[in-house]
């Protein structure tokens, strides 16, 4: 069983295991796992609209010299696409390791096929098998740090990461899996 299993499989015990605390407490119910569900294709799809409306805000941040939030509604809208494809497959996440484990997971089954620097940058530095950006470290350096404006780079090359990652979406939305 690969890392990426196993890592999905301790996600989906851990959101059973909070579900099961929440009807004991009788609270909301809630997790911070992965929910083996139906497949939702309604709800892959407001996702998909998320993430098109999360890139829509982040160039209008840029526009207007708030780019610092422009970085975070990139990474929200890449993340989007992330959920869609889950509730695709049958999946609730509560947790962005868990999602990112569970896009390892399905592309080690060849269940989507899209390209492995999407899954990457969302791992932190330490855990990526290149050197590129980690998106989670630019994220968390721009919401909890003081910096606020992203380079005219830096804001094209995650434009152009929304734009392909929503496009690969689609097809997987689209396809016939």
């Amino acid at each position: 069983m690969s890392r990426a299993a196993k890592q999905v499989d301790w996600c989906i015990g851990k959101a059973r295991k909070e579900i099961e605390e929440c009807k004991k407490m009788n609270v909301r119910e809630r997790h911070r796992g992965l929910l083996k569900v139906d497949t939702n294709l309604e709800e892959a799809k407001k996702h998909i609209e998320k993430a098109e409306y999360n890139l829509s805000s982040a160039l209008d941040f840029a526009k207007t010299s708030h780019s610092d939030w422009s970085v975070s509604a990139f990474f929200y809208s890449l993340y989007h696409c992330f959920l869609s494809i889950g509730y695709k497959f049958g999946y609730e996440s509560g947790n962005q390791s868990c999602t990112i484990s569970l896009m390892e997971y399905l592309k080690e089954e060849g269940k989507i096929n899209i390209d492995s620097k999407f899954i990457e940058m969302f791992k932190y530095e330490d855990e990526q098998k290149n050197e590129e950006s980690s998106l989670i470290g630019l994220r968390e350096d721009y919401t909890y740090g003081t910096k606020k404006d992203a380079s005219k780079e830096k804001i094209e090359e995650l434009k152009g990461l929304c734009i392909d990652l929503i496009e690969e979406t689609k097809i997987i939305y689209n396809s016939k899996e």
